[in-house]
């Protein structure tokens, strides 16, 4: 008796489930831009894709993260404005403030090391487009922009159930 091949996922039930946790990281992003701020000893590692469709920032910055970039939102953000599609943030690079928007569709990877929470997504598709200058806003210090260790991968939803 021949098996029948398997059935074609029509409903993208994978793609459903990456847009659902990356609901997780728009609502982390607005209690951080809560007046109150990041509770206790929260922070996170944010990775995206500086080639995606959306990201912008000051090319010089982009430039220099030509495919992937992680950034660090802990004591020294500034204006962070996350948006139904997009969030957006002023760091210092290099003693020099920098404003980046980034679409949630951008990001691979949120890691908040405070209770080892990690979330991988996969990539999205490049674009040739060059990202926009955002004018910077005045800020302070430059947080530390640690490397991303490895490829993005597709998010298992067995890793996070109770065992």
């Amino acid at each position: 008796m021949a098996q029948d091949p398997p059935a074609q996922d029509l409903m993208r039930y994978e793609a459903m489930a990456q847009d659902a946790l990356r609901g997780v990281v728009k609502t982390a992003l607005k209690r951080a831009a809560a007046p109150e701020g990041l509770p206790g000893a929260h922070h996170f590692y944010i990775t995206f894709k500086t080639d995606a469709p959306g990201v912008s920032g000051p090319p010089d910055l982009l430039g220099k993260y030509p495919d992937e970039m992680t950034i660090v939102l802990q004591h020294q953000y500034w204006d962070l404005a996350p948006g139904e599609t997009f969030f957006s943030v002023t760091l210092q690079f290099g003693g020099q403030p920098k404003r980046l928007s980034v679409p949630y569709a951008a990001v691979t990877r949120f890691y908040d090391p405070s209770v080892q929470f990690l979330l991988q997504f996969e990539a999205p598709a490049a674009t040739d487009a060059k990202p926009a200058e955002i004018e910077p806003k005045a800020a302070d210090t430059d947080p530390e922009t640690p490397p991303a260790d490895g490829e993005a991968k597709v998010v298992s939803l067995d890793q996070f159930r109770k065992k």
